[in-house]
C-alpha cells in the first residue's frame, strides 16, 4: 500500500463515495475468499486503473523498453475521446487513476486535459514523470488540472550520476521542473498535487541516498521515496545496476555469490483483483509488468471494460496464476510485495 501523507490522505478519502467503498469491499472479500478456497472468485471492478498516455519517451534508460526502443507493440498517443468514453463507463466504481505505464506522459499534448476530465469525475489522479517538460507554464497548468499526485523520477543528485541511468536526461531541468510545481502550488494556494521525488536505487547512485533527502528539502517537495529497481538479467547484471545495499534491492546474493530474487512467489496476486493497465490503443493487460502487452486480456475497441474484466481470458489468467505463478513469464521477476521506502 502507498505511504500516506496527512493532506494527501485526506484528499484521497474525499474521493470515496458509497459506491466506490462498496466496490472496494467486494474486491477485497473476493480476493481473500479466492485465497482460502484456492480458486479465483472476482467481484466488483478494479479499485485502481493505469491508463497509458503514450509509449514515447525522451530518455534512454537501460532497463526500460520505451527508453531502449525495444517495443514489439506500436508507439503512439492516447486519444482524448477514447479516454473520456472509457472513463465515463467506469468512473463510478474506480477510485484511483494512474496516468502512466510506459513513456513520458507530458509528451501527450492532451495529457492535462485528460487529467482535468478525470478530476472532474472525482477520481484520485496520479502520474509519474521525468520532469523535463515542467516549464513554468506547464507547471501552472498541472496544478490547475487538479492532479492529486506527481511522482518525479530523479535518480541522482549530480549530472554525472543521474545520467548513468537516466540516459539523455538533464538534471537541472528536472530540479527546475520540481521548483516550478512547488512555486505554482504556493501561488495558487493549492495543496495538490502531492509531490515526491522517487529515487530508483541502483549501484551507481546508492551513495547519494542522503544527498537526495537534502535536495528534496531544499527544493520543497513533499517527500522522498526510494524504489527498488527491476533488473531483467539480475543474475548476470550486465549494466551493473543491482545495489550493494540489499535493503534497497529486490535481490540478494546466494551462497554461490549469484543474485537471486528475495521474494518468494506465492500463487496469488492482489493486483489481479484490484488493478490493471490500459495501453494507449485500448489493450487491457494484467499489470505494469506486461510492458509489451503479451498477455492481452481484451480490447476496448471491441468490447466494454466491464465485460473484459469478467471475460474468459481474465478468468483463465487468474486461474493460471493461482495454479502456478512461477510459470507465467511476467510474474517470474515481479516486485509485488517489495517495499518502497519513504523519508
Amino acid at each position: 500500500m502507498p505511504y500516506v501523507n496527512v493532506n494527501d490522505g485526506i484528499n484521497f478519502l474525499s474521493k470515496l463515495t458509497f459506491r466506490r467503498v462498496w466496490n472496494a469491499a467486494k474486491v477485497y472479500s473476493s480476493f481473500y475468499i479466492s485465497r482460502i478456497i484456492k480458486r479465483p472468485v472476482q467481484w466488483g471492478l478494479p479499485i485502481s486503473i493505469s491508463f497509458e498516455p503514450t509509449t514515447s519517451c525522451n530518455l534512454r534508460c537501460p532497463e526500460c523498453p520505451s527508453g531502449l526502443r525495444q517495443f514489439t507493440r506500436p508507439t503512439g498517443m492516447l486519444k482524448k475521446d477514447f479516454f473520456t468514453e472509457t472513463i465515463d463507463d467506469i468512473y463510478k466504481e474506480i477510485t484511483y487513476l494512474i496516468f502512466y505505464f510506459q513513456g513520458e506522459p507530458y509528451l501527450n499534448r492532451d495529457f492535462l486535459e485528460m487529467v482535468k476530465y478525470a478530476s472532474a469525475k472525482g477520481l484520485y489522479t496520479a502520474t509519474s514523470t521525468n520532469a523535463h517538460y515542467l516549464t513554468d507554464e506547464v507547471a501552472k497548468k498541472t496544478v490547475e488540472s487538479g492532479l492529486d499526485r506527481l511522482i518525479i523520477s530523479i535518480d541522482g543528485t549530480t549530472q554525472q550520476v543521474y545520467q548513468q541511468y537516466r540516459r539523455g536526461g538533464n538534471l537541472e531541468k528536472v530540479i527546475q521542473g520540481a521548483r516550478n510545481i512547488v512555486k505554482w502550488k504556493k501561488e495558487l494556494k493549492s495543496k495538490k498535487p502531492f509531490v515526491f521525488f522517487q529515487f530508483l536505487v541502483v549501484k551507481p547512485n546508492e551513495h547519494q541516498i542522503e544527498d537526495i533527502k537534502l535536495l528534496a528539502k531544499e527544493v520543497g517537495v513533499d517527500e522522498v521515496r526510494f524504489k527498488t529497481a527491476q533488473v531483467y538479467d539480475y543474475e548476470n547484471d550486465p549494466n551493473q545496476l543491482v545495489p550493494t545495499n540489499e535493503k534497497f534491492s529486490r535481490y540478494k546474493k546466494n551462497k554461490d555469490g549469484k543474485n537471486v530474487a528475495k521474494n518468494k512467489l506465492a500463487n496469488h496476486c492482489w493486483k489481479l483483483w484490484q488493478a490493471n493497465v490500459i495501453t494507449f490503443d485500448g489493450a487491457v493487460v494484467p499489470c505494469c509488468f506486461d510492458k509489451d502487452a503479451t498477455h492481452k486480456l481484451g480490447d476496448l475497441k471491441n468490447e466494454s471494460f466491464k465485460s473484459i474484466w469478467q471475460n474468459t481470458a481474465y478468468k483463465k489468467f487468474r486461474k493460471e496464476l493461482m495454479g502456478g505463478r512461477k510459470n507465467i513469464d511476467i510474474c517470474a521477476n515481479c516486485s509485488e510485495g517489495v517495499s518502497v521506502w519513504k523519508d
